[in-house]
């Protein structure tokens, strides 16, 4: 049976929910669904029903291709001066000392610890600290690109941003035209959390607003610097909230089309002071992705970060709309095991996730940061390209 014929049937069994067979006519033709099938996918359409769906828009985007990446992750610091009640991560500046701030020098030395190692990006991503400002990390990237003049500078949530450059006195605009001056390649997607404001005001009530993180996504795009895009989810949204976080990133993409990749952020809720808020169910993730997968059908790609779900679940979560689940992990990466994700070790080799990838009958890809293909492993002998263990220590990490 073909995937159009399974939306066929899916239309044809659906028989005493109009508005479900609506939907799921509109993507047998390739049609844009609505805000209210949305609201209507989360609140009435099983596991089952939306996966079908997913899974038959990923193939036509995709086939049966999934893509990962090599790069290595800086976290310069994890001090901050944003209170986000689901951070598991940062520490006030009262509490420095539980804290760390990492020199210019150090970082440049995890840099320089990776020359010889076939990555292609460097993520930075931290805290909101004061006294590392926009001149000083535009220093770090011009070394950064002086060292490895073609490692992509992919950096700074747009909370970070917005902080730096409201510091530096300059306007959106000018502060990301500077960062892009000195080396800058693109935006990871974090800070997002969710747009609605009333529930931001219980989240994350005083670092920037949705519309200050647009702004910025809106116009990095218009300086030819892409951006992925994040949501927050499972803790006190409501489904109509993530339906409308999602519709506004759609509109974006409509006028800019700059987005890579959309990544579902699952709440974790360890270590933090929403304890209290108990994690949704692996079925209720991969309902989030697959449905992300249906509403956003102007983003090319759809990624399950696998440290924040675990290996299992990242790799069912690839016939639930998903084409990538990030690259191998280590614990320099501390944002989500500090939160309590991934009980297993934090380390997966490029073999091993090239054989999770396998094993859920999809081919391995690895890509760049702009997801142009680096090499495709569909009919590569495994053992022989890489032996045992050739790239275990290999950290890598995309957001």
């Amino acid at each position: 049976m073909t995937r159009e014929e399974d939306i066929q049937q899916l239309i044809e069994t659906t028989t005493t929910n109009e508005q479900l067979r609506s939907i799921a006519k509109k993507i047998l033709v390739g049609e844009r669904i609505s805000f209210e099938d949305g609201v209507t996918l989360y609140e009435q359409a099983s596991l089952s029903f939306v996966g079908t769906l997913a899974d038959y828009i990923r193939t036509k985007k995709h086939g049966s291709v999934t893509y990962f990446n090599r790069n290595f992750h800086i976290e310069p610091t994890n001090l901050c001066v944003f209170d986000c009640k689901f951070c598991s991560y940062s520490r006030l500046l009262k509490q420095r000392s539980e804290g760390w701030v990492m020199s210019s020098d150090e970082m440049l030395d995890i840099v320089r610890s990776y020359q010889n190692k076939p990555v292609t990006e460097v993520h930075v991503v931290g805290g909101v600290l004061p006294e590392l400002n926009l001149r000083w990390f535009a220093d770090i990237i011009r070394d950064i690109k002086i060292l490895r003049p073609e490692l992509h500078v992919k950096g700074f949530t747009a909370v970070e941003l917005e902080y730096m450059i409201r510091k530096a006195k300059m306007s959106i605009r000018e502060g990301l035209q500077f960062l892009k001056d000195a080396g800058l390649g693109s935006l990871p997607g974090g800070g997002a959390e969710i747009f609605d404001e009333t529930v931001r005001a219980q989240i994350c009530a005083d670092k920037c607003d949705s519309a200050t993180w647009l702004e910025i996504h809106k116009t990095a795009h218009e300086l030819g610097l892409p951006s992925n895009a994040t949501i927050l989810y499972g803790h006190v949204e409501s489904y109509t909230n993530r339906v409308d976080h999602m519709e506004r990133l759609r509109k974006l993409q409509d006028e800019t089309g700059g987005f890579n990749c959309f990544i579902p952020l699952k709440f974790r809720n360890k270590n933090n002071q929403m304890e209290n808020v108990q994690e949704v169910s692996v079925i209720e993730d991969l309902r989030n992705y697959a449905i992300a997968r249906i509403y956003l059908d102007n983003f090319p790609h759809i990624k399950a970060y696998w440290p924040m779900i675990g290996r299992q679940n990242a790799q069912l979560s690839l016939n639930f709309g998903v084409n990538d689940i990030d690259g191998t992990i280590d614990d320099t990466t501390k944002i989500y095991s500090m939160a309590g994700a991934e009980e297993q070790s934090p380390v997966m080799s490029t073999k091993e996730i090239c054989e999770l990838i396998l094993t859920a009958g999809k081919i391995p890809v690895e890509r760049d940061t702009v997801y142009h293909t680096i090499k495709n492993y569909a009919n590569v002998d495994l053992d022989a390209e890489f032996g045992v263990d050739h790239f275990v220590n290999l950290p890598i990490i995309n957001n």
